[in-house]
């Protein structure tokens, strides 16, 4: 029997087809549909619920102020309701005489505007559009008309009889009967009706929510965040802190705006300016072009006023540098240097909110997507609101470097680290970031889905990296004061502080004996992956940094069949790097029998995934029979700088309770 043919493997650069997707797939697009269709059809009942929400928000911080007062919580709530709804009441009454005293102006601003346009069309602007017509009735003529010799000669005696003329139409008129008390009385009610029906339920909800705020986020804790409860209480307690904080300030950044242009709307003499100048607070809520579109009613309202254009362009430098200074000047100072939102994702909100639920839903579209981001920052199952709308990046560093290893990117590769490494050491970039990338690649090449192409184009690149980094000291930058911003993780989850790139005391570089300073005292090592050389030429580029000798092997070299050609003339220490060692290290342990044969040194060595079991296992440690075993080139960088200055003995007896930390460096004696 013939065998089946071996299908041919496919070409590097081929990709798979997608796969089908799978029945969790198709339930969260149904999920999604449904959630869609809910919030359109329902926006009568969600849009009063959302907007209490965000009310609670503001009001929030002032029922604690009552509280702090020695007020129960009843009376709090319902002074700081009726205080939000004097002041809600208050704005629509003014708003209302204001809007009532342009009603009766518009005939005298409409005669103001005929006038202004009658002078613009007997003057050079009025002259152009029939200067434009008749060049484009020349145009169509030269266009159109044959040449003269193919014009056909018209007979001079023809004559065409006049048409006849048409009947005049006759004129109707139309009188409605003058509208009954009761037809006013229901055109004025009826459009009332629904606002104050939903300022009406806005209100009673918000009362609910203030007055059971803790009973509904021990709700959201049990529904989001039962199986860790501390977490899920600090971030649930947090969140609603700094979005109180925000709105807040939020509210009071755009009410000062409006005030502002109250003030300066009066003194340039534009009417009505209360009323223009809540409706820039309002409109301040419409990301981008909200205070420019709050501009234009007032500006052709001061056109209209006044026979000049001093008054229009008064109005119109009142916008033009109040929106920048506020914008670029105010906001950045208060809110610090970010919101928390990602400028697309902004305007991709306004265009959401506003097709589900109208004007409203432009005007909070902001704070509810700034909501979302939270709960997606906090709430595990949500993280993917956090990764479309935040501005956090959608990458880690380590997965960003990785990428651009596989586009064999490195001039982005290196602008990326030269950004972090304003605020950390060469030691962490290396450890937190460039480490976990190379991780991340060497996972792949052992899963066997990165190509020889692709392997080659990770290996160029970070060798690009580190030759590019070498100019750089290793020393830990100060510290630089950062700005808070309202979707922050909450202190319980923010990571500590980073470890300096060597620990004080540190040996001082004078200390360091001038046997250890000659090339090749330090012979790095590179275990047998794909990547391992990369990682020893980051150790030897960090010991380099603080003056000791070092050169970099690779794995081949140190070969049953090479070793013995490796000259380790003058080696004070040895240190091995391994990305990945996976299953019972056995040829780790000839690969340190064979170096111990060669050069009675110590050895050190490096496996930077901290979960590896060797690291874990005080047994399988001295079964190795390495002196140190450490988990990040700080500490690789820490052991050969005491073993080089004297400070740590080979003699002395191995710490056991140290030897069981998986980030601290291992140490055991020599072998008899």
């Amino acid at each position: 029997m013939r065998p089946a043919p071996t299908p041919e493997p496919p070409p590097e650069t081929e990709i798979e087809p997608p796969g089908v997707p799978g029945l969790s797939g198709l339930l969260t697009l149904a999920v999604g549909v449904v959630v869609l269709a809910a919030l359109y059809v329902g926006r009568e009942v969600f849009l009063p619920v959302v907007l209490a929400i965000l009310l609670a928000f503001v009001l929030a911080p002032f029922v604690e102020l009552l509280r702090r007062w020695r007020l129960s919580r009843v009376p709090a709530v319902i002074i700081a309701v009726l205080v939000a709804l004097g002041i809600i009441v208050s704005l629509a009454t003014v708003i209302g005489f204001q809007v009532a005293g342009l009603a009766t102006d518009l005939p005298r601003y409409q005669s103001t505007i005929e006038t202004k346009i009658g002078h613009l069309r007997e003057g050079s602007l009025g002259k152009l559009p029939a200067l434009l017509k008749d060049f484009g009735r020349r145009f169509d003529q030269a266009v159109a008309e044959p040449p003269p010799e193919q014009q056909a000669p018209t007979p001079s005696n023809a004559t065409t009889p006049p048409p006849p003329e048409e009947p005049k139409p006759l004129p109707v008129e139309v009188h409605e009967p003058d509208p009954t008390p009761a037809q006013v009385a229901k055109n004025v009610l009826l459009p009332l009706l629904e606002p104050l029906a939903t300022t009406g339920i806005v209100f009673v909800v918000l009362v609910f929510i203030l007055m059971q705020r803790e009973d509904l986020r021990d709700r959201m804790i049990r529904l989001f965040g039962a199986s860790d409860l501390h977490r899920a209480t600090a971030a649930m307690d947090d969140a609603a802190r700094r979005l109180s904080r925000y709105f807040l300030t939020q509210l009071a950044l755009n009410a000062s705006f409006g005030v502002v242009a109250a003030v300066g709307l009066w003194l340039i003499g534009v009417p009505s300016p209360i009323l223009w100048g809540v409706f820039a607070a309002l409109m301040r809520f419409v990301p981008y072009i909200g205070s420019f579109l709050a501009a234009v009613p007032p500006i052709l309202l001061a056109a209209s006023v006044d026979p000049g254009w001093s008054m229009a362009l008064m109005t119109l430098a009142l916008y033009a540098i109040g929106e920048p200074l506020m914008g670029h000047v105010v906001e950045p100072i208060v809110y610090g240097q970010s919101t928390g939102l990602s400028p697309f994702s902004v305007v991709i909100s306004a265009i959401f909110w506003t097709w589900i639920w109208g004007p409203v839903g432009l005007l909070i579209a902001t704070p509810l997507t700034l909501c979302l981001v939270v709960l997606g920052r906090h709430v595990e199952r949500l993280e993917f609101l956090d990764v479309l709308l935040g501005d956090r990046p959608a990458l880690t560093p380590a997965e960003n470097l990785y990428q651009r290893m596989l586009a064999g990117d490195p001039d982005e590769a290196l602008e990326s680290a030269e950004l972090l490494l304003k605020e950390r050491s060469l030691t962490s970039y290396y450890d937190e970031v460039a480490l976990r990338g190379l991780q991340l690649a060497a996972n792949d090449a052992t899963r066997g889905v990165l190509t020889h192409r692709q392997l080659d184009q990770v290996r160029d690149v970070i060798r690009a990296l580190v030759q590019d980094l070498g100019g750089h000291d290793d020393v830990e930058p100060e510290a630089h004061e950062t700005k808070d911003d309202p979707v922050a993780a909450p202190a319980s989850e923010k990571p500590a502080n980073k470890e300096p790139a060597v620990p004080a005391p540190m040996p001082e570089e004078s200390r360091v004996p001038e046997a250890w300073r000659a090339d090749g005292v330090i012979l790095c090592i590179a275990g047998r992956g794909p990547l391992d050389e990369a990682a020893s030429e980051m150790l030897a580029q960090l010991l380099s940094k603080h003056g000791l000798g070092t050169r970099v092997v690779p794995h081949e070299a140190v070969s049953r069949r090479q070793i013995f050609n490796l000259d380790m003339t003058g080696v004070q220490m040895v240190c091995i790097s391994y990305l990945e060692i996976s299953g019972t290290p056995a040829h780790l342990r000839y690969l340190l029998r064979r170096l111990k044969q060669k050069a009675q040194a110590p050895t050190l060595v490096g496996l930077w995934p901290a979960e590896d079991a060797v690291l874990k296992s005080e047994t399988m440690r001295a079964t190795l029979g390495a002196n140190y075993y450490v988990s990040s080139l700080r500490d690789a960088v820490v052991q050969c700088l005491k073993v080089a200055t004297g400070e740590e003995k080979l003699s002395e007896p191995v710490n056991s309770a140290s030897a069981d930390k998986a980030t601290s460096a291992k140490r055991l004696p020599l072998p008899a």
